[in-house]
């Protein structure tokens, strides 16, 4: 596994590739970071649709020394800040559910011991991940965990399968009532299974993928075209952007864009 180190004037991190097998459970790829003092500070994560896999190499006070933060369509305050160096990987919501093996709803908008959701299993990890004294071995531990964790996983949905790509595909605009009709299913039933396998509501992915999608355009610290960005994004007009961006930012486009600049 190929390992890169970035940075910036109060943190670093190195980043690694996780093994291809792995492509549809991580979201991305695995991040290890190292904080300088002022960057621990309370922050606001925004809402997302990925499950947030967190695994302390140096503790702090606040939250487990190893846990899962599940997708959730409200901003979270981070109090204290982050631990002062930890490893975190970004699961897909239905890679989270095969790992896991639990439904997604029980961690959706919560922050859950590792240990809670695995037992002893989860806690090893943590262990092992705290004893490495490299990011890459720390990688590879967490590639043999999440793939024997595969191997022995529940299978997903093809239906809500098609569900999620459908939405991740379309940018977040493809009409539920037309997934419905693809696979013959009531919106009642999908919202009950979709929320089990992904966590949250096939109308609600679908606003926090469209929102996820202009948020990753905004970076560098400059300011876009907003009526552009808006109209690209799916959003039916600038207000419309701001408005999400309030509801799963806690915050404006431009205040984000600001502080990503710094």
């Amino acid at each position: 596994m190929a390992s890169t180190s970035v940075g910036g004037h109060d943190s670093a991190a190195v980043t690694g590739a996780p093994d291809p097998r792995l492509r549809s459970i991580v979201a991305g790829g695995y991040c290890g970071w190292t904080l300088q003092p002022d960057r621990m500070a309370e922050f606001v994560l925004p809402a997302h649709t990925s499950v947030q896999f967190v695994l302390k190499v140096e503790d702090s006070a606040l939250r487990p020394p190893e846990f899962v933060h599940g997708a959730t369509d409200r901003p979270t305050t981070i109090e204290s800040g982050c631990a002062p160096r930890y490893l975190q990987a970004d699961l897909t919501p239905l890679g989270a559910y095969r790992v896991f093996g639990i439904p997604m709803h029980h961690v959706a908008g919560r922050l859950v011991n590792l240990g809670e959701v695995l037992g002893p299993e989860g806690r090893r990890l943590g262990s092992t991940v705290r004893d490495a004294t490299t990011w890459r071995a720390r990688f590879d531990a967490v590639d043999r965990f999440l793939l024997g964790r595969v191997d022995a996983a529940p299978s997903v949905s093809g239906d809500v399968a098609y569900a999620w790509h459908e939405l991740t595909a379309s940018g977040g605009s493809v009409p539920i009532r037309t997934i419905c009709r693809d696979i013959g299913w009531s919106h009642k039933h999908l919202i009950t299974r979709f929320r089990q396998e992904v966590g949250i509501t096939p109308k609600r992915a679908a606003r926090l993928i469209r929102f996820e999608r202009a948020l990753g355009r905004i970076a560098g610290g400059v300011q876009p075209d907003w009526a552009r960005l808006a109209a690209e994004c799916g959003y039916a007009d600038q207000a419309h952007l701001i408005r999400d961006f309030g509801e799963f930012a806690g915050t404006t486009p431009a205040s984000l864009v600001r502080r990503s600049g710094r």
